[in-house]
This record gives structure tokens, C-alpha cells and sequence, in this order.
């Protein structure tokens, strides 16, 4: 139904109500006015509005629960439709008052609770009239007992009446099944129905009497129970209410959980980033358009929307950002992440069946899909919807490998796949409504945005663009770069001949100095490998804005220069935000393209030289032939001045185990006791293997060697996040546990001792070499602050506990 049509049939059933409401009280006033009743209707009117006034506040909606009601049946039982009319409105007046305070109750919404609560009790007490066939109690004095069954009809058909009539509307406003409405909000208030209509039975024997000290006796005895009932219904409701604020905090906490996890998908994924907002709103729309009410249901489509690419966090970045398409094994490792996501999060009790969509949302309509092969109906119902509004929102979205498409385009897409990847209903449903259901389309950032947050660095929204077409149409490049091929050979002697003991900013100046004569660029860095991080460190800059990118860390794989040390491939004329983050966006002039090519010097990554340009689309074809030649010879360049360097440094590192050594140790310690705060400990952990014969040389490798990187794998096991290792000696590995007491170092001891034993046994038992690895640990500032204390009481320690007999096998103490 149309939304016009819809608040057209809203206001006529709202008039409706409302002209029965005016009809039955102009009836009951004119009645009332023919036939006066009794004074005693007076004082049941004047104990209504004194009721109505204790009202107890429904938690969760705007409502109350009065104990008024009882007056009302007592009204209608006495004196009449009329009378139980007029009492009905005096009832909802004072509460429509009451419920005002609480949240601003339009007119019209009173003047409509009117009209429902009077022609309800003035139909309900019709019918029981008409079926009892008797008249008004206060007249026929009939006896109360053999109308209990009508009682209860009056009851059920005065409830039924107001509370559908009411669902109704808010059924029409809300666009919702009046009866989900009615079941959610209205159906557990018919016990205060019943409970009144009791309580009126009650009492009416004594409001039958004609004597004046037999109804106010009848007021004594009902006024305690009424006031007992406010208070039983006020305190029960308020446990309810702080309840249910509980229940609510905890779900706000469980959301922003969630947020959170989807915050760090989209961190991890940099060039999809707003993607799985997008997914979100478009499955929750189609999912309710599709007909599912279940809250549960549109719950756990709603929570998967944003955590269907969870298993991306274990996807390598080079793959996620991949200016390119994919291999087969790339591919392969891509398809992993949904099993993965749905992995992760089953450690999660979510109380909807989140894990089923995320598992299942690549899975294809005829069975071709993963990572389970489901097919048709098989497929969960939400990740049917994910599959299709994944794939809409990717195939209009900016990425590595394409620009966006059209939304057209992608319409056609997903009727192509129709009946084959894709649910044939949820597609027609997708075509039919995708246009309404986005509430705010994400915008392309503009040309100088302002910087929001440091997530900033992790989040972009353009899309690589390899655009060297558009370059080739300058067609003065050609002609300058063929001029300048005397230069390009003078720089290629002059890196062979920078191969002396020169440091890499030596080398990396004169090189930019002769490359930006040839090729634009407003500033040229060196990135530098390190392979025990796995970054690349902008080691040296030259030209503008040299001193802002010194320092920088990309990860490999991660952004542009990060790819192309991953792929070792060469990126042309992308922004310089994708590959600089905020850093870019502080520069001014702001940079604007950028060309990056990887260093490689015998198979080896030895690092990426990418130059930025102020210029748009500053790089051509010739200019990425220019620097991937440049690359090619000063790779050598690098290499030989980065191991010129290396042999400048302190070698903190131990040759066999790669671990950081003595002087290493000595330093982190010294900074470590330095930080340590009152009633904090520092604990070591000495770790010393000892053997007797080994010493025969397999390989290019000796036995000994061979033990010690064993040891040390399986210690790394045994260790926390934080817990650092290191060569101490010869043989002997030091263990720093910054910020540990005894008890926890003790802990660590036991794991070391049985990862240790476990791996020593598995490599070298069958070897029957005579080794033992001997532990001991020593916390400061219990054994001494002094480095040489600590070891000494851990190597005290170590004797005590060693055997007296050394075993014929691998062992551990």
C-alpha cells in the first residue's frame, strides 16, 4: 500500500472512532438527562477521578495502569451504559492527564482515547444487558452470583474492544501488524480488566443497600485494596523498569561491541571502507520488505551485515588492496574469510543466528558457491539477502581493480545471475526497491577534507586509478624524456659507481638529485625494508615536504608502496592519500599523484622508491619505464650501502637465533628498572641448555645450532605478548618479564618447561644426545635492582633444581 494511500485510510478510521465516541456520549448525556440516577453514581464518579490520579507508569511506552477500572464495571453493573459512559471518560481524562507529564500527548490522541474508551464500554455493556435480559442492578436489585459468567463477558468485550481499536491505529501510523501491536503492548493489560471487574463484584452488595453507612462501609473496604493494588503494581513495575534499563544498557554495550569489530574490518580493508554501512542498510531494508517481522531474525541480519567480512582480518592486506586481479592462490586465500569470520565469531553467544549468514553469504543459489556448496532454500535466508546486496554495493563501489559501475549496470549484473548465484525472489525484491532503501549515500570525500580522527590514516575512499591512458595524451612528455636519455645514462654510471662505503642518505641524494631532471616529482622517498618488522621505513627524503615523510612505516602489503613491495610490481599516477594517509592531507601544495616501484637486488626486496607529484596524472608509460630502470640499478646502490651501514651499527642481533643479544638485553633492562614504579617487580628467566657432544656439523649448520633454535622456537611458544627473549650467552637465552611478580613468573616457568621438554623430544630423542635445559628465575627487587643480581639468583636457582645424573635423553628442569 502507497504511503499516501495509507495515512488516507489512517484518518478515516481515526474519524470513524471518533464520530462513534461523540454518537454514544451525546446518547449516554441525553439518557442521563431523561433519567437521572442515583446520587450514589456521584460519589463513583468522584472515587474515579480520585483513582485515576494513581496511575502506575507502564515501562517502555508512554502509557499507565490505573486502578480505576473497578469503578467504571461498578458503574456499568449499577446504573447502566449511560452512566459507565460518562464514568469511562471522566477515567481516561484523568489519565490522558497524567500520562501528559510524562511524554506531551497531542489532542488529537486524547480526543481519539476518548472516543475508543466510550464506545467500548457503551458496546460492551449493551451486549451484556441484551444477553442478561435485566436491568440496571440499582433498579432490579438482581443477585450478583449467576451474573459472574456475564461479568466476565463484560470484561473480556470492554478490554477487546479498546485495546483493538487502539492497536488498530497504531498499526496504520507505524505501518506494523495491529496484531503484533496488540500482543506486544496491550494483551498482559487485561489482567487489570479482570482484576477490576472482580474487585467491582465484591463490593457490589454492599453498594445495593440503601443505607448511606453500607455504601461508605463498602468504600472502607474497597479503598485499601485499591491502594494495596497501586502500590503491589507500582513496586513490581518498577523492578520491571530498572530491569528493563539494565537490559538495555546491556544491549547498547552489546552494539557498540559490535561497532567496534565492524570499525575494525574497515580499518583492516582500506579501499572498501563504508562498504559493510552500506550492506547493512541495504539487507535490513530488503529483509523487511521481504516480510520478515521476526525481530530475532532482522536482528541477526543486521548484526552479520556488519560483520560478514570478519575472516577479512586474517586476509593479508596486499591481497585486500590488490590494484589488480587477483591470482588463483590469492583467491583462494580470499575465499578463506568467511569460514574464518564465521569461526571468530561463534566464540560469541549472540542470542540470533548471526554465525549461520556470515558462514554462508558467498554460498550460490545452484550449489557452486563456498565454502560449503549449499544450495536453493539450504542457504540461509539472510545470507541470501547478504549475497545480493554485497555484490550490488561492491559492483558500485570504487576498487583497486575497477572503477564503480553504474547502478544500472549492476542491476543487470545481478539479473544475469539470477536463478544461478542469486535467489531469484530476493533479486526481483532487490530490483524492485533498491533505490528507497539506502537512507544516506555514502559522498566521495571532497578535494581538501579536513582531518577527523587518526583512524583517518586507515580509511580510504578513493580508489586506485591507474590512469596512464589520460597521460599519454601529453604530447610534449615524449619528446622532453627522449632529450634527457644522455642524463639517464649518466645515472646509471653514476650508481655503479656509488657502490663504495657510502650510507644510504648519501646515496639516496645523489640519486633524486639527477632523477628528478627526468622525471617529475615534487618529493622522492626511499623505503627500506625490514624484514624483522615486516615494514618499510622511509629512510631517506629528498625535495618538498622531505622532513614530514621521514620515519614513516607502511606495512608491506598495506597501502601503495606496501603492494608494490609485496608484489613487486610499479603503481602509476594513484593518490598520494592512499599511500601517505593523513600525512597527505597536512602537505600543502597538496601532492596529487604518485609513481612507486619496488628495489629488488638478487630475488631479495631491499626496499620501494616512489616519487610524488603535485600534479594530477603527472606520471606517463615512458616515466614508469624510466624509474623501473632506475630502480633496477640502484637496488645494488641500496644494497651495498645499507650493508655499510649494518657493519657501522652494533650488531644487537644474534647470528644463529636472530634473537637480540647480550647488548640488547643489557639496554631494555636498563630502560625497564628505569620505568618501574613503586610495588611494581621486574622478573628474568634463565634458560641454559647443557650437552656433551654435539658439537658434529650437519649441513651448513652444527647440532648445537640446531638445539639452540629449537630451545628457542619453543620458548617463543611458551611466552605472553609481552614477554621479550634474548641471547644471553653462548648457551644460555634471557627471558625480560617487564611488570611480573614471582607467582606469574613461576607460571611462566612451567610453560617454558613443558614446551620446551615436548619439542626437544620430538626433534632430537631419536638422536640419543645427552641434553638438558636447566631453568631458573629470579623477580626484582626481592633477589636485588642490580642486572648481575638477578642473574646470579637465577642461576642459583638453576643448580639447585638440575639432577645430580644427566639423562640419557632430552630433558628439562
Amino acid at each position: 500500500m502507497a504511503k499516501n494511500e495509507l495515512r488516507s485510510s489512517s484518518r478515516i478510521y481515526i474519524s470513524a472512532v471518533v464520530s462513534g465516541g461523540v454518537f454514544v456520549l451525546l446518547e449516554s448525556i441525553y439518557s442521563l438527562a431523561k433519567t437521572p440516577v442515583d446520587q450514589k453514581w456521584l460519589m463513583l464518579a468522584l472515587l474515579t477521578l480520585l483513582s485515576g490520579s494513581f496511575t502506575v507508569r507502564i515501562p517502555g511506552i508512554p502509557a499507565l495502569l490505573s486502578v480505576s477500572e473497578t469503578f467504571v464495571f461498578a458503574a456499568a453493573l449499577l446504573f447502566g451504559p449511560p452512566a459507565a459512559t460518562m464514568t469511562v471518560v471522566l477515567d481516561t481524562l484523568v489519565i490522558s492527564f497524567w500520562l501528559g507529564r510524562i511524554a506531551r500527548v497531542p489532542w488529537s490522541r486524547v480526543t481519539f482515547n476518548l472516543a475508543a474508551a466510550a464506545v467500548s464500554i457503551w458496546t460492551a455493556s449493551h451486549i451484556f444487558y441484551y444477553f442478561t435480559g435485566i436491568l440496571p442492578l440499582s433498579i432490579s436489585r438482581s443477585p450478583i452470583v449467576p451474573l459472574l459468567p456475564w461479568l466476565l463477558l463484560l470484561a473480556s468485550l470492554y478490554f477487546l474492544l479498546n485495546s483493538w481499536l487502539v492497536a488498530f491505529v497504531v498499526g496504520f501510523q507505524n505501518q506494523r501488524s495491529p496484531l503484533s501491536v496488540w500482543r506486544q503492548s496491550f494483551l498482559w493489560l487485561s489482567l487489570n480488566y479482570y482484576s477490576g471487574a472482580s474487585i467491582a463484584a465484591l463490593i457490589l452488595p454492599y453498594l445495593l443497600l440503601a443505607e448511606s453507612s453500607a455504601f461508605m462501609y463498602a468504600v472502607g473496604i474497597i479503598l485499601p485494596v485499591l491502594v494495596i493494588s497501586y502500590l503491589t503494581f507500582k513496586t513490581a513495575l518498577g523492578r520491571i523498569d530498572d530491569a528493563t534499563k539494565h537490559l538495555s544498557e546491556l544491549n547498547r554495550l552489546y552494539l557498540s561491541t559490535i561497532e567496534t569489530l565492524a570499525m575494525a574490518i574497515d580499518a583492516k580493508d582500506q579501499i572498501t571502507h563504508g562498504h559493510i554501512r552500506r550492506v547493512q542498510q541495504y539487507a535490513v531494508g530488503l529483509a523487511k520488505h521481504l516480510g520478515i517481522t521476526d525481530a530475532a531474525h532482522i536482528s541477526a541480519i543486521e548484526a552479520a551485515s556488519l560483520l560478514h567480512d570478519m575472516g577479512k582480518l586474517a586476509v593479508p592486506e596486499y591481497i585486500l588492496n590488490k590494484p589488480g586481479k587477483l591470482t588463483a592462490a590469492e583467491f583462494d586465500r580470499m575465499k578463506l574469510h568467511a569460514s574464518i569470520g564465521a569461526d571468530i565469531l561463534s566464540a560469541i553467544e549472540f542470542p540470533y543466528p548471526v554465525v549461520p549468514i556470515v558462514r554462508h553469504h558467498h554460498e550460490n543459489w545452484d550449489g557452486t558457491g563456498y565454502p560449503s556448496g549449499l544450495q536453493g532454500t539450504a542457504i540461509p535466508i539472510g545470507a541470501r539477502i547478504l549475497s545480493v546486496v554485497d555484490c550490488f554495493d561492491a559492483l558500485t563501489s570504487d576498487r583497486p581493480y575497477r572503477p564503480r559501475m553504474s547502478d544500472a549496470d549492476a542491476i543487470a549484473i545481478l539479473l544475469s545471475r539470477r536463478g544461478t548465484m542469486y535467489d531469484p525472489l530476493i533479486v526481483d525484491a532487490f530490483v524492485a526497491i533498491h533505490g528507497t532503501i539506502l537512507k544516506a549515500p555514502t559522498l566521495e570525500l571532497p578535494a581538501e577534507p579536513k582531518p577527523s580522527s587518526a583512524a583517518l590514516e586507515h580509511v580510504f575512499v578513493d580508489a586506485i586509478q591507474q590512469t596512464t591512458d589520460a597521460a599519454l595524451a601529453r604530447t610534449n612528455s615524449f619528446d622532453e624524456i627522449s632529450a634527457s636519455a644522455e642524463e639517464t645514462l649518466v645515472l646509471y654510471d653514476l650508481a655503479i659507481g656509488l657502490s663504495g662505503p657510502l650510507e644510504v642518505g648519501d646515496v639516496g641524494d645523489v640519486i633524486a638529485k639527477h632523477l628528478r631532471r627526468i622525471v617529475p616529482a615534487t618529493v622522492v622517498v626511499f623505503y627500506i625494508y625490514d624484514l624483522h618488522t615486516d615494514d618499510l621505513v622511509s629512510a631517506h627524503a629528498a625535495g618538498s615536504h622531505a622532513s614530514n615523510l621521514i620515519g614513516l612505516r607502511i606495512r608491506r602489503g598495506a597501502r601503495l608502496s606496501g603492494w608494490v613491495g609485496a608484489n613487486k610490481q610499479t603503481i602509476v599516477n594513484a593518490d598520494p592519500v592512499l599511500d601517505l594517509g593523513e600525512v597527505a592531507r597536512t602537505l600543502r601544495p597538496r601532492l596529487r599523484s604518485c609513481m612507486s616501484t619496488p628495489l629488488i637486488w638478487e630475488q631479495q626486496l631491499i626496499g620501494v622508491l616512489t616519487l610524488y607529484s603535485v600534479d594530477s596524472d603527472a606520471y606517463t608509460d615512458d616515466h614508469k619505464r624510466i624509474i623501473e630502470f632506475v630502480g633496477r640499478q640502484v637496488s645494488q646502490t641500496i644494497h651495498h650501502a645499507l650493508k655499510f651501514e649494518r657493519h657501522r651499527a652494533i650488531d644487537l642481533r644474534d647470528r644463529v637465533t636472530g634473537l637480540p643479544n647480550l647488548q640488547h638485553f643489557e639496554r631494555m633492562f636498563a630502560a625497564s628498572s628505569a620505568a618501574v614504579m613503586p610495588g611494581d617487580s621486574i622478573s628474568i628467566i634463565s634458560v641454559v641448555f647443557k650437552h656433551a657432544g654435539i658439537h658434529v656439523t650437519i649441513g651448513a649448520s652444527t647440532v648445537t645450532d640446531r638445539v639452540i633454535e629449537t630451545i628457542a622456537c619453543a620458548v617463543r611458544k611458551a611466552l605472553r605478548g609481552g614477554d621479550l627473549l634474548f641471547r644471553f650467552a653462548h648457551n644460555e637465552l634471557v627471558v625480560l618479564l617487564t611488570q611480573t611478580d614471582s607467582e606469574t613468573a613461576a607460571a611462566v616457568v612451567d610453560r617454558i618447561r613443558t614446551t620446551t621438554s615436548s619439542e626437544l623430544n620430538e626433534q632430537f630423542a631419536a638422536q640419543a644426545l645427552s641434553l638438558e635445559v636447566v631453568l631458573g628465575v629470579a623477580t626484582a627487587p626481592a633477589a636485588g635492582l642490580a642486572l648481575h643480581d638477578l642473574v646470579n639468583a637465577a642461576r642459583t636457582q638453576q643448580q639447585q633444581s638440575r639432577a645430580t645424573d644427566r639423562p640419557n635423553s632430552p630433558s628439562v628442569h
